[in-house]
């Protein structure tokens, strides 16, 4: 039996936060998917039993400034295009208001330390939200690309076939083959 979830990434990574500080009885606040203020300093014993209760699901504790900023900068950039406001804004300017840097240094440092330009992670970005729209509902090209900023349909499946090969209609009709491929193994 195959069941499909849908779950939202940014929530998931709160809440699995929110649960082992407080298992550990940590105070703190979350202020962000990527940035957690713990109201005293923990001791060794403490910050290796948290490393390791997150390690479980995948998330690492970042001690280096400039490595955790690139992780800001990706979680900044994952928050704004989830958040149907923040889509509209230019994405220097969405970066430099809520990380407090100049963008040309949020720009510069990012390249850096990922070896790719932040235009190119937003472009990746937004083709795979795009491919999570076209898994998870019943939105039309159409509706995709004005939910993810695109000037035209034309614009998001340039990119989309760019980036993966196909294109979103290819994709569309690759996704529905293996719906109705799941639904024959079914009967």
């Amino acid at each position: 039996m195959v069941i499909n979830v849908k779950y939202d990434a940014t929530v998931t990574l709160r809440t699995v936060l929110q649960e082992q500080l407080e298992r550990l009885d940590i105070p703190h606040t979350i202020h962000s998917a990527g940035e957690v203020e713990l109201d005293r300093t923990l001791s060794p014993e403490e910050m290796e039993e948290l490393t390791g209760n997150l390690g479980k699901y995948g998330i690492q504790i970042l001690s280096d400034q400039k490595t955790a900023l690139v992780q800001r900068i990706k979680n900044a950039i994952n928050e704004m295009l989830q958040n149907d406001m923040a889509r509209s804004h230019k994405v220097s300017a969405y970066l430099a208001d809520n990380l407090n840097y100049s963008y040309t240094y949020l720009s510069n440092l990012f390249s850096e330390a990922t070896y790719t330009s932040i235009e190119n992670f937003v472009i990746l970005r937004k083709v795979d939200h795009a491919k999570e729209l076209m898994t998870n509902t019943d939105l039309t090209l159409t509706e995709i690309a004005y939910r993810l900023n695109y000037s035209s349909v034309a614009h998001l499946s340039s990119q989309f076939k760019k980036t993966t090969g196909l294109t979103p209609t290819k994709f569309q009709k690759i996704l529905e083959k293996r719906r109705e491929n799941r639904i024959q193994q079914t009967l």
